[in-house]
């Protein structure tokens, strides 16, 4: 008789005790925007280095470097770049859509745009055509010819046009996008004017030889990555300061650097 009364008694604790872990698990799995915005701001940190990273280091764009382990490589962890970089570009501008305006909006297309059709022709390169290389190797040298600017004996039609666009796509995207970060007054301004100018900088190093020309991309690569930074360090507030009348925490900003 006294076993079952011990036993009726610890039954609620146990049970209080099992709750309360429950709701702890479901706490610290729970999706919130704050969270979404710290990993949009660690996935253009990536992004930011991948880019920064790969240029100083990638085989030339010939025919013969297309079955090396190292194009493979680099050329896979491009792939991983536009999907990061997609989050990445995203987080950026939720975090201060109000604030950038139609401005931020026009640069976050453009570079959204660039960022999912870079994906696809970084998709190919390791994957595909190193198995076109011994059954067509002249559109794989074309191909080649087509990132490097040296042309090649095969006319690719809009798969050559629409890989001309992007670069409309990335030097206009960075300089709007650039610009409206710096305006917005949120993260680092030195970092949003890194971000603006690495556009026109790209134009003028198109004059040089395109090993050289890939340095044109390590401002952009660094400036993403220190937004990204900025976005995922940003001191915000905590979850019991209710702001508005639907008591939902906003952002605190620290101004811009």
């Amino acid at each position: 008789m006294n076993i079952n009364s011990k036993t009726s008694i610890s039954e609620p604790g146990k049970l209080a005790n099992t709750n309360r872990q429950s709701s702890l698990k479901e706490r610290k799995m729970k999706v919130t925007t704050p969270n979404l915005i710290r990993a949009a701001g660690l996935s253009a940190i990536v992004a930011g280095t991948i880019f920064a990273v790969i240029q100083p280091i990638h085989p030339p764009d010939v025919l013969a470097s297309v079955t090396t382990r190292a194009f493979i490589t680099i050329t896979s962890f491009k792939t991983l770049m536009s999907i990061f970089g997609l989050f990445g570009i995203a987080g950026l501008y939720a975090r201060q859509v109000k604030e950038t305006g139609w401005l931020g909006l026009s640069g976050y297309l453009l570079l959204t745009i660039f960022y999912a059709v870079q994906m696809c022709y970084s998709f190919a390169e390791p994957l595909i055509l190193p198995l076109l290389v011994p059954v067509a190797p002249t559109f794989v040298e074309s191909v080649m010819g087509m990132a490097s600017g040296a042309g090649g004996p095969m006319n690719l039609g809009a798969f050559a046009v629409i890989y001309n666009i992007l670069p409309v796509l990335y030097l206009l995207g960075l300089l709007l996008f650039g610009i409206a970060i710096f305006r917005a007054r949120i993260l680092s301004r030195w970092a949003a004017i890194l971000l603006a100018l690495s556009g026109p900088l790209a134009i003028l190093m198109s004059q040089l030889p395109h090993q050289f020309e890939r340095f044109a991309a390590v401002p952009m690569g660094i400036a993403l990555a220190w937004l990204g930074y900025a976005l995922f360090t940003e001191r915000r507030a905590s979850a019991s300061e209710p702001v508005s009348s639907l008591g939902i925490p906003q952002p605190v900003q620290t101004g811009a650097d």
